[in-house]
C-alpha cells in the first residue's frame, strides 16, 4: 500500500470510529498543559444556504426602503401579513460612523432585536459586503472578463468551501484550521487536542495540519462511546457499569500484536479517540447556562463549556465551528427566515451572557459566514443564489456600533451589482475579514500570509472591527 492510501485509510478511520466523529489529534497523544495567561477563541457560526444580505441589513432612510421595494416587490408584499418588513417594524441603528453614510440610515428586522441590543451596546459590528474574491472587482470588470474570479461562483457546495478554505470543494486545510495550526507552532504548551472543536458538521473550515477537529455533541453533553452507552445492548445491573468499562477498555488498547500496519494503525486511532473523548468529558463541567433549546442554541452552550473548560484542556487559543442551516430561501422567504434569524439572534444573546458570567466574553469573537448573498431581485417567493453579503461580528474585543465594508443600496444599475441577476459583487474578500480575525487571534503577519495567500492583493488587509 502506498503513503497516500495509508493515509486515506487513516482518515476515514479518525471519521467513523464508535460514533467519536473526529474526535482524534493523531496517534501521538499531547498532555494537557495548563495555561495561565491570555486565551482567546474564535466562533464561527456558519449559516448554510446562503444568507439573504438585503433582509437581514435593511434600508430605513425612505428613497433607499423605496428602492428595496421596487427590486423585490413579490417579496415585500408577502410579508403583509406579519408586517415585519413594513418600515415602521424595523428597528433603526445608530451607528457611531453614521457620519460616513451620509443620509442613509439601517436598519435589523424585528426578529434580530437582540442584535440590535448587542450592537447599540458596542459589543457586535456589521462587516458589509464580503464575500470570495481573487482580485478586486465590479460590473464593467466583471462584464468584460478582465479580472479573474473564484471557480464555481454561485454553487452551494463550492461556495461553502471558498468561504471556509479559499478553494472549491475538495480543498484540503480551512482557514480556521490554518489559524490552528500557527497557533500550535507559536505556542509549545498549546494543547492541539481540543483546539480546533466543531459543534456543527465536519466541514473543511477546521480541516488543519496538526490536529484533528475534535467533535463535542451539541448541547453540553458528550456520549462517551456510543455504542456501550446504549444500554440495552448490555447486561442488566450490576454488571451493566463493569461490562461498559471492560469494552471501553479493550477499545483502548493500542497494541493487538497485528503485523499489517494498516491493523496497527487502525488499533492506535481507536485508542487515542477514546482516550480524547474521555479526557475531555473529565475536563468539561456543565456550567448550568442558561440557552434556547434550538439547534444554535444547543451548540453555542456546548461551546461555553468548553471554553470554561481552556485551562483543563490545555488550550490558550480556540477555534470552534458552528451550523445552522435553512437559509437556502428561493421560496417562501417571508415565513421561513424570520424563525431562522430570531434563532440566530436569540442564541448569540444567551451566548454573549453566558461569557459575561464566566469572564470569557473579552476573549472572544463570534462571527457568521455563509454560502453566499443572495439576489436583491426575489423572484416571486424568494430570492436566489447571489455573491456578496453582509455579516456579524460580535464579542468583548468588537469595535462595536459601527457598519464596516460597504452597503450598496438596491440601485440595480450601480457598479455594485451583476447586471442581470442583482447578485451584489463583494467589496470585501474573506481574505480581508479573516485576516483582521487572525490578527486578534494573535497571529504574526507571516502566520496570515502563511494562511491567507492572497490576503495582500486586497487593501486593507485589516478592517480594523477589533481592537
Amino acid at each position: 500500500m502506498n503513503t497516500h492510501t495509508r493515509r486515506v485509510f487513516l482518515k476515514q478511520a479518525g471519521k467513523g470510529l464508535l460514533g467519536t466523529s473526529a474526535a482524534f489529534a493523531g496517534l501521538a497523544a499531547t498532555p494537557a498543559v495548563a495555561f495561565s495567561g491570555d486565551y482567546r477563541a474564535l466562533i464561527c457560526i456558519f449559516l448554510k444556504g446562503g444568507l439573504d444580505h438585503a433582509d437581514t441589513l435593511l434600508p430605513y432612510d425612505e428613497p433607499g426602503y423605496a428602492l428595496l421595494r421596487q427590486a423585490r416587490p413579490s417579496l415585500m408584499a408577502s410579508y403583509g401579513v406579519s408586517g415585519s418588513r413594513s418600515r415602521s417594524a424595523l428597528l433603526p441603528l445608530n451607528p457611531s460612523n453614521q457620519s460616513r453614510f451620509g443620509s442613509r440610515r439601517f436598519a435589523l428586522p424585528p426578529q434580530l432585536a437582540g442584535l440590535k441590543d448587542l450592537f447599540e451596546a458596542g459589543d457586535l459590528a456589521i462587516v458589509g459586503n464580503v464575500g470570495p474574491l481573487l482580485a478586486p472587482t465590479d460590473r464593467n470588470s466583471f462584464e468584460a472578463e478582465s479580472v479573474a474570479l473564484p471557480a464555481r461562483l454561485f454553487s452551494h457546495n463550492d461556495q461553502q468551501s471558498t468561504w471556509q478554505a479559499l478553494d472549491v470543494e475538495g480543498a484540503q486545510l480551512g482557514w480556521g484550521g490554518r489559524f490552528v495550526d500557527a497557533a500550535v507552532r507559536g505556542n509549545p504548551a498549546l494543547n492541539p487536542k481540543y483546539a480546533a472543536i466543531t459543534t456543527g458538521e465536519l466541514d473543511v473550515f477546521l480541516a488543519s495540519q496538526s490536529t484533528r477537529q475534535f467533535s463535542a455533541a451539541a448541547g453540553g453533553s458528550q456520549r462517551d462511546l456510543n455504542m456501550v452507552a446504549i444500554d440495552y445492548l448490555l447486561e442488566s445491573e450490576p454488571r451493566r457499569a463493569a461490562l461498559r468499562e471492560a469494552i471501553v477498555a479493550f477499545y483502548q488498547r493500542s497494541e493487538f500484536g497485528h503485523r499489517a500496519f494498516m491493523k496497527r494503525d487502525y488499533a492506535q486511532i481507536s485508542a487515542q479517540g477514546i482516550r480524547n473523548v474521555r479526557d475531555y468529558i473529565a475536563a468539561t463541567v456543565d456550567q448550568n447556562l442558561e440557552f434556547p433549546q434550538t439547534t444554535l442554541g444547543a451548540q453555542l452552550k456546548t461551546i461555553a463549556n468548553a471554553m470554561a473548560a481552556n485551562q483543563a484542556l490545555g488550550t490558550p487559543r480556540q477555534v470552534f465551528y458552528a451550523t445552522l442551516g435553512g437559509f437556502d430561501t428561493h421560496s417562501a422567504q417571508s415565513s421561513q427566515l424570520p424563525i431562522l434569524q430570531q434563532e440566530l439572534a436569540d442564541a448569540l444573546v444567551a451566548f454573549q451572557r453566558a461569557l459575561q458570567a464566566l469572564g470569557l466574553w473579552q476573549n472572544t469573537t463570534v462571527f457568521t459566514g455563509s454560502d453566499f448573498g443572495r439576489t436583491v431581485i426575489d423572484n416571486g417567493d424568494g430570492t436566489d443564489h447571489g455573491w456578496g453579503g453582509h455579516h456579524f461580528v460580535a464579542g468583548g474585543a468588537v469595535r462595536g456600533r459601527r457598519i464596516y465594508g460597504s452597503v450598496p443600496s438596491a440601485d440595480l444599475g450601480s457598479a455594485s451589482y451583476t447586471s442581470r441577476s442583482g447578485r451584489l459583487i463583494p467589496s470585501v474578500a474573506i481574505e480581508q475579514y479573516a485576516g483582521t480575525l487572525g490578527r486578534w487571534f494573535g497571529l504574526t503577519p507571516q502566520d496570515l500570509d502563511g494562511a491567507l495567500p492572497n490576503r495582500r492583493r486586497f487593501g486593507p488587509t485589516d478592517l480594523g472591527f477589533l481592537s
